[in-house]
């Protein structure tokens, strides 16, 4: 924040009285406001963040939300301004229409993966950015520290660390009241759904994100997999936990029989293309699922870890439990 010289000391208090009053606002929905900008005293903070230590010793000014759940949760905390660059939103169908109007506003970085050009060459001070996007052939968290860039990570695999991570980002920008209100009301939509669910046995499902030399789907160490148990389903390949993503042979997608198929929305290829793929396939067309028509269609920024838990859980118990109203 830029000090500015006051010739006057009536102008100086006035001015102290208007900056006090501005910091009461609450921060817009839509993700911009006084409460976020002003920053005033800060006391640095200490986060355990996945077995890293990250130490933000000042409140970020500039920050990239790298991947599309991380940029969407940080605009329902109302820090759209503080944006300065998304990624992955090839693996996005736009935010939700609540915050459509927000994020208009944000740079895109990169299209798909963040690259460390573009990272470096921003001037952020800050990243909060899903895990594909470090390590490996990713960015490099120690070069970017260099560089001055603090780096908060989304690794969550239960809804509790999910909690926490909104919980942290809340406190990094000093907007822990709206942080805590979203995590109160997240954690009351997901009971109430499950509450409508009690007694009912699971659905059986598969996770179709795309199919080639067999299905691709997730396993059950995948956040996604706990999602689909909030929403009254059991993924039929839960009990595959050596990683997050897994290719299995069609023969054994049938022998599984799953009850209702999920099928993962991005750009390419299109879930109508994937629909057809699995109608064409001569193994998979034998599952009364298909048959039926039980497809339930999901983006797959839905299933990442971030600010929509409930809306997933909601919108998948809908597809799972049509006779039901949530």
């Amino acid at each position: 924040m830029k000090k500015r010289v006051v010739f006057f000391v009536v102008v100086s208090v006035f001015a102290g009285l208007t900056f006090s009053c501005t910091r009461k606002n609450a921060v817009s929905a839509s993700g911009g406001g006084t409460e976020a900008r002003a920053t005033g005293g800060f006391t640095p903070l200490v986060f355990d963040n996945y077995g890293r230590t990250v130490t933000v010793k000042v409140r970020p000014e500039k920050a990239l939300a790298l991947g599309p759940n991380c940029a969407e949760t940080m605009v329902a905390l109302g820090l759209a301004d503080y944006i300065a660059g998304t990624s992955l939103r090839n693996h996005s169908r736009g935010p939700l229409p609540q915050y459509a109007e927000a994020f208009q506003r944000i740079p895109e970085l990169n299209h798909s993966s963040a690259t460390r050009e573009a990272v470096i060459s921003s001037g952020a001070d800050f990243i909060y950015g899903i895990d594909w996007e470090f390590g490996g052939d990713g960015l490099d968290i120690d070069e970017l520290a260099s560089y001055g860039i603090t780096v908060y990570m989304d690794a969550a695999q239960t809804l509790e660390q999910t909690y926490q991570e909104i919980t942290d980002i809340g406190k990094i920008f000093g907007v822990e009241d709206r942080a805590a209100a979203f995590v109160a009301d997240q954690r009351g939509r997901i009971a109430s759904v499950q509450q409508k669910l009690a007694g009912k046995r699971p659905v059986t499902v598969l996770v179709y994100d795309s199919g080639n030399d067999g299905v691709f789907t997730c396993s059950g160490v995948n956040f996604e997999t706990l999602l689909i148990n909030k929403a009254g389903g059991k993924n039929v390949f839960d009990d595959l936990k050596e990683k997050a993503w897994i290719t299995v042979s069609y023969e054994e997608v049938l022998k599984r029989s799953p009850e209702v198929i999920v099928i993962h929305d991005y750009d390419s290829p299109s879930v109508e293309a994937k629909m057809a793929e699995i109608k064409a396939n001569d193994t998979l067309s034998q599952l009364d699922a298909v048959r039926n028509n039980r497809f339930v269609i999901i983006e797959l920024e839905s299933v990442l870890p971030g600010d929509r838990l409930a809306y997933t859980v909601e919108k998948l118990a809908k597809g799972l439990y049509p006779d039901i109203v949530f």
